[in-house]
This record gives structure tokens, C-alpha cells and sequence, in this order.
């Protein structure tokens, strides 16, 4: 009598053991999802802003022209024109600086580390040490 009970309770671990291995099994597939979505969201809000810098780099680019030959022709009525050529270029430079400095300063808030996928990983690991032991 005495086997046949140790016999029910290693069946009884053998099901408890297989049991965690298989929710072991879909929490760690639970939170790959959760760093991919949560990865994603980030790359999609890093995308979206460089994005945005391209498309007003472009559309800054276009009415610059405009405007740079503008400002020449019209500077060059009182200055020679190479100078107000050189006058009107490091004016656009500068703006461009700042623009693009601005750009980056925003993308490099981006930080690309899944947090709360760390800290569930985390809990999870104590969770399994507290059900192995």
C-alpha cells in the first residue's frame, strides 16, 4: 500500500512538473510578444520622426531655393554678388543647424530599451524559482 501511494504522488509531481514546464512554455512565448510590441512601438515612433525630418528637410530645401535667390538678387544691389551670395548661404546654414540639431535632440529621447518587458521577465523568473523550490 505504501508504493502504490508513492507511486500516486510521484505521478502527482510528475503532473505538477509537467504542468509548469508547460505555462513556463507560454510565458516566455507571452513575453517575446510583448518585446516585439513593445519594440515596435518604438520603432514605429522613431520612424514617424525621421520621417517628419526628411519630408521638412525636403519642403525646407525647395522653398529655400526660392527664397535664397530672392535674397541674393536683392542683396547683390548693394553688395557685390558674390558677397551676397556668401551672406545668404551661412544665414541658410545656420537655420539648418539648428533645425536638424533640434531633430536629433528628439530622436536620441527614443530610448529603445523594452522597460516593461524587462520588468515582467523579472517577476516571471521569481515566480519560477518560487515554484521550483
Amino acid at each position: 500500500m505504501a508504493q502504490h501511494q508513492m507511486a500516486k504522488e510521484e505521478q502527482s509531481l510528475g503532473d505538477l512538473l509537467a504542468e509548469l514546464a508547460g505555462e513556463t512554455g507560454t510565458l516566455v512565448r507571452q513575453e517575446v510578444a510583448l518585446a516585439q510590441a513593445e519594440i515596435t512601438h518604438k520603432a514605429t515612433k522613431a520612424g514617424k520622426n525621421i520621417g517628419y525630418l526628411a519630408v521638412g528637410g525636403a519642403v525646407a530645401y525647395a522653398a529655400m531655393l526660392s527664397v535664397t535667390a530672392a535674397v541674393i538678387l536683392l542683396l547683390a544691389q548693394f553688395i557685390p554678388a558674390w558677397a551676397s551670395a556668401l551672406v545668404v548661404g551661412l544665414a541658410i546654414g545656420g537655420a539648418a543647424y539648428f533645425v536638424i540639431k533640434s531633430a536629433l535632440a528628439e530622436l536620441k529621447k527614443t530610448d529603445p530599451v523594452p522597460h516593461e518587458t524587462i520588468e515582467t521577465i523579472k517577476e516571471d523568473v521569481k515566480w519560477i524559482k518560487k515554484e521550483v523550490t
